[in-house]
């Protein structure tokens, strides 16, 4: 299975005179990734501008609202997203659950909702500095897996993307080791191989996520043996994102 390199901009940049300037850069350098399948996730009011703007890479969500519509002001349902285009969503991230006090519970809403509507999720988890140093990692991910991943049935599993995003080295530049990272992915495959299937946990896709560059990414995907990153402040650097795909173009 080929890489998976997606972007995730944050509130990013500015304007969408910026985001087209920066999406075009990613989209040249793209022309020259030869198996690495590609994703950017930018803010949702760029969606619309940027959708369709290149056939190589796929376009995805930030975040969604698991109702299919209604009277909730400020959110964006899944049906919106797909009408542009978009094939992935990403659930539970830390920054959300931190800052906007989301759930396991609330990203295993999202996650089923973005499922029954035939796109992809990409289910974040992940352990504080604090739960870290106290030896809770594992505890933390089993939570938030068991948890995220309730209700999901297993024909479908498989299309669900996994994000290990250290909080303590998302935007810190602290970089997990290689060691660790692989420790973490098969802890995860253990986990999915309990409840899913050997077939289930051998076919997991498996992201890394956490100060991610062109000069450390190898020891997550070759290392670690995880399927891929996920990027953040690296990806508003389109040559940057394009170096950290070139480096795990296989």
């Amino acid at each position: 299975m080929p890489s998976l390199v997606v972007a995730n901009w944050k509130m990013n940049p500015k304007t969408i005179k910026e985001a087209k300037k920066l999406f075009a850069g990613i989209a040249a350098g793209s022309k020259n990734i030869k198996k690495a399948q590609m994703a950017v996730c930018p803010p949702s009011v760029f969606l619309s501008s940027l959708a369709g703007s290149s056939k190589k890479i796929k376009m995805g969500a930030q975040n969604c609202y698991w109702e299919e519509k209604g009277a909730f002001t400020g959110e964006i349902s899944l049906a919106q997203i797909a009408s542009l285009g978009c094939e992935y969503v990403l659930v539970g991230h830390s920054e959300r659950r931190k800052i906007f006090g989301e759930t396991d519970e609330s990203a295993n809403k999202k996650l089923l909702a973005v499922l029954a509507l035939g796109l992809t999720p990409i289910l974040c988890v992940g352990e504080t500095e604090q739960e870290k140093e106290d030896g809770g990692t594992f505890e933390v991910l089993k939570v938030q897996l068991e948890k995220g991943l309730e209700k999901v049935a297993k024909k479908v599993v498989n299309k669900i993307v996994l994000a290990y995003e250290p909080v303590w080295a998302i935007g810190t530049g602290k970089v997990c080791e290689a060691a660790q990272a692989e420790e973490v992915c098969i802890f995860i495959k253990k986990l999915i191989c309990k409840k899913y299937g050997r077939t289930a946990a051998n076919q997991a896709q498996i992201l890394y996520g956490g100060s991610v560059r062109s000069d450390n990414v190898l020891r997550f995907v070759k290392d670690a043996q995880m399927s891929g990153v996920l990027v953040g402040g690296a990806s508003l650097d389109a040559k940057e994102f394009i170096k950290i795909a070139k480096e795990i173009d296989f």
